[in-house]
């Protein structure tokens, strides 16, 4: 009884140290007051001023429409490489694994200063060159969040359906992708999440004139964080949370629920 007691105790710190930070936020974007220590009324206001504003929403849009093109194009390219390492001996697999993690242990900025030299010296920095470079760091997350289903997958069943005459694209999509779907999946929303959050990498290698909602915070800090800054992060995890939500409650998660 008192060890359960102390492991409900051990998660609910856990979970204060977690959302703690983020309710403290929420609460502020309803604050009237700019301070941060005084309550000045509840208030709508800087959700108003978000939508008003120009170059917080732009940067929004930009920031938006980067990461979710580059989540789909690295979910494409990563899927593609997981199937072409699975399909090599196992010594090649641990070499290629082991490429695939270096990026996952560099640091941010390192991989941005690399890039950035990069493409200083062969083309100018601009909107492209921070989506190749949001592509290229994604793509280890696509292929780790694939591998595993490919390992759980049958390679007997799709060889089967090719030997009874279909080809290998039928028998990819109605074979292979069902049992690897939600590592597809997976990786995609871990790709677009990454795009979302980054700031070295589109830092170094954004051009002028230029910005994601993280590096247009950097550049606010100096000033201080507008309270319209809170209302749209506070949009940001309300609409990640009904994301989750869905793929646990969803219909998807309820028909994998009968089939077992």
């Amino acid at each position: 009884m008192v060890k359960k007691s102390a492991q409900r105790i051990y998660l609910s710190l856990i979970f204060l140290f977690l959302y703690l930070p983020i309710l403290v936020l929420m609460v502020l974007s309803f604050n009237d007051s700019k301070t941060r220590v005084q309550w000045g009324g509840f208030t709508l206001k800087w959700y108003q001023n978000l939508f008003s504003s120009s170059s917080i929403m732009e940067a929004f849009w930009t920031t938006l429409a980067i990461s979710l093109a580059s989540a789909l194009i690295s979910t494409l390219l990563g899927m593609l490489a997981a199937l072409g390492i699975d399909a090599m001996r196992k010594r090649n697999q641990a070499v290629m694994i082991g490429a695939t993690n270096i990026p996952l242990l560099n640091a941010d900025i390192v991989t941005g200063l690399s890039m950035m030299l990069l493409f200083v010296r062969f083309t100018r920095l601009g909107m492209g060159t921070v989506l190749i470079a949001h592509i290229t760091f994604n793509i280890p997350y696509v292929i780790l969040n694939v591998l595993p289903k490919l390992k759980q997958s049958s390679r007997t069943a799709y060889e089967a359906a090719l030997d009874l005459g279909a080809t290998p694209l039928y028998a990819f999509f109605k074979i292979v992708w069902p049992q690897i779907r939600p590592g597809v999946f997976s990786g995609f929303l871990m790709a677009m999440t990454m795009s979302l959050d980054d700031f070295s990498i589109t830092y170094f290698t954004k051009g002028a004139g230029i910005h994601t909602l993280s590096t247009m915070i950097y550049t606010e800090m100096r000033k201080g964080i507008r309270p319209e800054m809170y209302a749209l992060s506070t949009i940001l995890f309300l609409l990640a949370l009904a994301l989750l939500l869905f793929m646990n409650f969803g219909p998807s998660a309820r028909k994998a629920e009968t089939r077992q």
